[in-house]
């Protein structure tokens, strides 16, 4: 078995009370997430989106209680170390710094704000190969055929391998996800959908409950 490393978990202040606005220091001017996801590490920037995945579903792998959101170009994680029970829609604007987490770029927050629901977030339909920098922190979607089955790297959760013959893919399913692995046998056709992560030099699909990974009919 291979164990996944730990991530380094980060201690922050986060304002944990819903809908409370950012500190009157931090700046107003609120950035497109592509924008953001090309600043230099260690930047403070402002940006608004649409949660795409619930708080806290990553939670044995990132170690945190974060959540994905995305704008009409890209998305990004939000490494939360309070659950402020965010759920897919949720708007929110977020006051933060640009970090690494093992080759994952993330927003580390000082501010969140939750200001109603944004549109629904549809999945890009991606090749298995196509999952890649250039699609991290989208929702994404592939439908592939099951290469290797469901292995465990507890207590970080399972993986288990998909292609569509462009090219092998990890999906990373984590235990708070609450996701039904049995059935998910090698040579069967499986849609998987979730947020497009990245763990050391692997990209991945990371899903987030249970209607994320459905078997398929050839």
């Amino acid at each position: 078995m291979i164990v996944r490393p730990q991530r380094i978990a980060v201690l922050l202040l986060v304002l944990a009370c819903a809908g409370v606005s950012a500190p009157a220091h931090a700046s107003p001017h609120v950035v497109s997430i592509a924008k953001a996801r090309s600043l230099p590490l260690n930047t403070v920037v402002t940006i608004d989106g649409t949660a795409t995945t619930p708080s806290g579903a990553f939670e044995s792998s990132f170690f945190d209680k974060g959540f994905a959101i995305q704008d009409h170009r890209a998305g990004i994680y939000i490494s939360a170390a309070e659950d402020l029970n965010i759920a897919p829609r949720d708007r929110i604007r977020v006051t933060g710094t640009l970090r690494d987490s093992y080759g994952l770029r993330i927003l580390v927050p000082d501010a969140i704000h939750l200001h109603g629901k944004g549109p629904k977030i549809q999945p890009k339909p991606l090749a298995t190969g196509a999952v890649s920098e250039a699609t991290e922190g989208l929702l994404v979607r592939v439908t592939a055929t099951i290469t290797r089955a469901p292995e465990s790297d507890l207590p970080y959760g399972y993986k288990f391998f998909v292609d569509d013959g462009s090219g092998e893919l990890t999906i990373f399913v984590n235990t708070q996800t609450g996701i039904d692995l049995t059935g998910l046998t090698a040579g069967r056709a499986a849609q998987v959908t979730g947020f497009s992560s990245q763990f050391d030099t692997h990209y991945e699909i990371d899903p987030r409950f249970p209607a994320d990974v459905t078997l398929r009919h050839r």
